[in-house]
């Protein structure tokens, strides 16, 4: 729109802006374009460095919209610490960081990593300082919406679009509530049925879930230390990823990951008591100091996760139609 100011933009939303996982994802804007660097040099080696750069980019940028969008959306470029808990981790830190010794991701050792965040679980970790900012992912979704209305874009929450079509004039959109014709249409449709049904068995909904503690006082904030406020992830394959919001609450999400059976979508998924029983175990594990802190908040949905590649993009209806799927939480927050 800023760069054709003439142009007509419309975009639809199913439900409310911020209401799926772009407003409830766990706030990390990652500049990774590959989710990691190992990632990326096992599946882009010729392009690798170019994506390193083009992300550093991006996140750079990301930060400037917010401040020339005036967007409060409580970036803190703070960084990741990814920690190893279990003694194999610890190697394969160290080696992922000698690998990608260009990144400015620093090693730490036991005694290192707990005076960053004092967890007895701790063995090593890997601190990515510039990498990654922490941010109110729905603050962040509400203020892109609202700069987008205040140069014209027009914006109608509550109406999904139900079918797609083209013919020579354009793209032919219908909601429940009437029909919009445009020259080109982008799909966004994250974990949702692609309006591109051939699309559909490429993706996968799997629900994650998140606790937030109530506010930490200044003696349980001393305990854990974190005065760097960096997001932290463990390495494991079902891994947990959590950081401190705004206010002192911690964030403490991941580990499950729960596929439905024939890919069914519900709202009632979007809650699971057992493995909140199970985040909240896990907590208290990782720091025992906070036992007795409660939780004011719990919350659940569905990411894309790709089930043939990485993450694909492409068009459709002669070039009219582009989408971009697979890219489970990385592309809510690190896409501009």
């Amino acid at each position: 729109k800023e760069a054709n100011p003439g142009r007509s933009v419309v975009l639809v939303e199913g439900n409310r802006i911020g209401w799926a996982a772009s407003g409830r994802n766990g706030g990390f804007c990652d500049a990774s374009l590959t989710h990691g660097a190992a990632n990326g040099q096992e599946r882009f080696p010729a392009e690798f460095d170019t994506l390193q750069r083009l992300g550093a980019e991006n996140l750079d940028a990301i930060e400037a919209a917010t401040g020339h969008y005036g967007i409060d959306c409580e970036f803190e470029r703070t960084g990741t610490l990814a920690v190893a808990t279990e003694d194999y981790q610890v190697d394969e830190l160290r080696a992922a960081g000698a690998a990608d010794s260009g990144n400015g991701a620093k090693f730490l050792d036991t005694a290192a990593v707990r005076a960053e965040v004092n967890s007895p679980t701790y063995l090593a970790g890997s601190w990515d300082a510039k990498g990654t900012a922490m941010v109110h992912p729905a603050k962040l979704a509400w203020g892109l919406a609202a700069a987008c209305e205040r140069i014209g874009v027009r914006i109608f929450e509550r109406t999904p679009a139900t079918g797609l079509a083209s013919d020579a004039d354009g793209v032919t959109v219908r909601t429940r509530r009437g029909v919009l014709r445009a020259r080109r249409t982008v799909l966004a449709t994250n974990a949702f049925p692609s309006l591109i049904k051939r699309l559909r068995p490429y993706t996968v909904p799997v629900y994650d879930y998140v606790l937030m503690t109530e506010p930490l006082s200044a003696a349980q904030l001393a305990s854990v230390g974190w005065r760097n406020r960096q997001g932290v992830a463990d390495t494991s394959n079902q891994f947990h990823y959590y950081r401190l919001t705004a206010d002192n609450r911690i964030l403490w999400g991941g580990y499950d990951a729960i596929y439905h059976f024939g890919r069914v979508m519900r709202a009632s998924y979007d809650q699971r008591p057992e493995t909140f029983a199970r985040l909240a175990e896990h907590f208290f594990t990782t720091f025992p100091q906070l036992e007795g802190l409660g939780f004011s908040h719990r919350w659940g949905g569905a990411v894309d996760t790709c089930s043939r590649f990485c993450a694909f993009f492409g068009t459709a209806h002669h070039g009219r139609v582009a989408y971009a799927l697979g890219y489970t939480g990385l592309g809510v927050g690190a896409t501009r």
